[in-house]
């Protein structure tokens, strides 16, 4: 890319100096105004192709510590150098076409000479303009497009110092002299189109140079973004041009009890549809984890934990008189103090209570991570005693192989019960829940020191599949 952009560069260098020499020369032997406006105008194309390559030179340099967004934006500052050189070219050129139209008289040789170099410098100019724009558009390049610009309005003014030769030639064969102040006028022309163009210019170039973003830019990312499952809402962005990159950076919304392999991947299809809208784009997503309209208070729970890089467990709330009373467990890392902890797990009960609607009190129990409580694990024997007994439970409620999978653990110093009961295939839903609902209050009545019981309905067919299996 380097290579291509400077080669393009340094050939309308060349062709900037042949153009401007020929022009001066055939411009005073002439006399014509018209064409030294062109000599003029060429020579602000040489500095302007100068800058040019230095400019695609340098902004191709890799970012560094000084320059983190790389050295694109020399690009842009060598369009806008060149559109303040070619205006205050203009202004000389409007000046002496005012004094020659209005105050003196200057004799304009309308040659074959100068009819020939306008012709050849409109031949180069179309050729050194369409490689210049080709380049340009492949590689984004501000600094090319300016210099593109430079030769395709020199096609332009070209044109019109040909007219006004055409037009004095016309006058001295026809004897009409006032025909002779067509060069004058063919000059201001040429000044006017130029500045138009070069004003056009420096504005986008001065757009970059001060980040200022494309116009409903900013809404459309919002809008393709929020199209992105699992974002919630987006917001913040800015986007800022550095030569032919673009960087883009915002904010996203997602559940707070997302994952961090969740976000992660929202995060980056988020970038994808980024850099589909913006071209060359570097995009950088920040993920801001809020409350779903639906989030549960569990999942609220574990959420503000994960924040703080917390876990918690045995979460009880208890709703009395439309109040929550929350209970927790929370595990910290071992390594830290007393003070430290307790700090830490504070702040997140403070949270609890500021973001949980209606919560009158939150008590939290601090443990090591990977630890069992105080209270221990319950002893081996007890859990076999404990399986027993669910299993002699179950069959006088169900039948012997009315059940499966019985499962006794110790959790917090509490018993965790889980098992699989069997229903008619053609059961009503309302009497499947209905019989594990009793099967668990009978559990809880009959056996000490439980907690937590699962009874898990399926239908009674699942039960050949599983001795056929």
């Amino acid at each position: 890319m380097s290579n291509e952009k400077t080669t393009v560069a340094a050939t309308s260098i060349a062709a900037a100096i042949f153009l401007t020499a020929f022009k001066l020369i055939v411009g005073v032997l002439s006399g014509s105004l018209g064409l030294l406006s062109e000599a003029a105008h060429s020579a602000l194309d040489l500095i302007a192709a100068a800058v040019t390559f230095f400019a695609v030179r340098f902004a191709d340099k890799p970012a560094d510590a000084s320059h983190p967004y790389g050295h694109g934006k020399i690009e842009n500052l060598s369009a806008l150098i060149e559109a303040a050189l070619l205006i205050v070219t203009c202004g000389w050129i409007i000046y002496e076409a005012i004094q020659r139209l209005f105050f003196k008289s200057v004799a304009v040789d309308a040659s074959p000479w100068a009819f020939a170099i306008v012709a050849i410098s409109i031949i180069i100019d179309f050729s050194r303009s369409r490689a210049l724009s080709r380049v340009a558009r492949k590689y984004d390049s501000q600094a090319l497009e300016a210099d593109a610009l430079h030769f395709s309005t020199d096609i332009w003014s070209s044109v019109v110092v040909l007219v006004g030769l055409a037009l004095v030639k016309l006058g001295e064969l026809t004897g009409q002299h006032w025909l002779t102040r067509s060069d004058a006028v063919a000059a201001l022309g040429v000044a006017l189109i130029v500045i138009v163009v070069s004003v056009r210019l420096g504005k986008r170039a001065s757009d970059v140079l001060l980040d200022s973003a494309p116009r409903d830019l900013a809404e459309k990312i919002e809008q393709r973004a929020k199209a992105v499952d699992g974002v919630l809402h987006a917001s913040q962005v800015r986007v800022r041009r550095v030569g032919a990159a673009n960087f883009v950076d915002m904010h996203i919304a997602v559940e707070r009890a997302s994952t961090f392999d969740e976000s992660h991947r929202i995060a980056t299809a988020v970038e994808n549809v980024v850099k589909s809208i913006v071209p060359r784009g570097d995009v950088l997503v920040h993920v801001d984890p809020i409350a779903a309209s639906d989030e549960r208070l569990l999942d609220t729970l574990r959420g503000l934990a994960a924040q703080h890089e917390l876990e918690v467990h045995s979460v009880r709330v208890q709703n009395i008189q439309g109040q929550h009373y929350v209970q927790f467990h929370v595990e910290v890392d071992e390594s830290l103090t007393m003070q430290e902890a307790h700090a830490l797990v504070s702040h997140l009960e403070d949270e609890v209570r500021l973001l949980v609607p209606n919560v009158a009190d939150v008590t939290s129990h601090i443990e090591p991570v990977d630890q069992e409580s105080a209270d221990g694990a319950l002893p081996a024997v007890m859990l076999a005693a404990t399986q027993r007994e669910v299993e002699r439970i179950a069959t006088h409620a169900v039948g012997v192989h009315g059940f499966h999978e019985v499962s006794v653990r110790s959790l917090d110093g509490e018993l965790s019960v889980s098992l699989h009961v069997f229903v008619d295939d053609l059961s009503p839903i309302r009497a499947a829940h209905d019989l594990s609902t009793r099967l668990e209050t009978h559990l809880r009545q009959q056996i000490p020191n439980v907690g937590r019981v699962l009874v898990h309905v399926e239908p009674r067919s699942m039960a050949s599949n599983k001795e056929g299996a």
